[in-house]
């Protein structure tokens, strides 16, 4: 997906300026230059400030085009859509993936299969949305901020927390963590 057009199109169809979005998001102008020209990439939680600016969610930003006319109920790992944006420079590999199962727009609930890299984080800001949230880690650790409480969790460990706590992951291990969740409304 094509970030920096998507964020582009969107920001113009609500009428904002790249300063206005940027006054908005706590961001530079510049910063939301390069993002929109593909020149940066932006961590998920300055992408989820950007989008919280203009009131559009995660899942709506990452929405794929699922057929009306024929409800889908099954999906290849191929038809999942990666909502979470490169995190660096590049020729490396991706960081941080979420990929997220069919159209969150049309559902009570969102998927993620989330696989984070050795030294990977959804960014130093805390992440706060409205719904909740629960997954269970497959392989690997991971530290999670809720509020003021830190726990690492492995593998057959879970989660559940009210996302509107201030919340933040990081892989703070030597290997890949592997994690199913949920949110539900989606609202990431």
């Amino acid at each position: 997906m094509d970030i920096g057009h998507r964020l582009r199109a969107i920001r113009k169809k609500r009428g904002l300026s790249q300063r206005e979005l940027a006054t908005r998001a706590g961001l530079t102008n510049g910063t939301i230059s390069l993002i929109e020209q593909n020149k940066t990439s932006p961590s998920v939680a300055s992408l989820k400030s950007l989008l919280d600016a203009i009131q559009v969610s995660m899942a709506e930003f990452f929405a794929t085009i699922e057929e009306t006319s024929q409800s889908k109920y099954f999906y290849t790992a191929t038809e999942f859509t990666e909502i979470a944006p490169p995190e660096v420079s590049e020729g490396a590999s991706q960081l941080l993936s979420l990929r997220q199962l069919g159209n969150a727009q049309d559902h009570a609930l969102q998927i993620l299969h989330e696989r984070y890299a050795p030294g990977a984080d959804t960014g130093p800001e805390l992440l706060s949305h409205d719904a909740e949230e629960a997954g269970v880690i497959i392989r690997g650790t991971i530290e999670i901020t809720v509020d003021d409480e830190v726990g690492t969790l492995g593998p057959g460990d879970g989660y559940l927390f009210n996302s509107r706590l201030p919340h933040r992951f990081r892989n703070t291990s030597d290997v890949e963590c592997e994690i199913i969740s949920a949110c539900s409304p989606p609202s990431f």
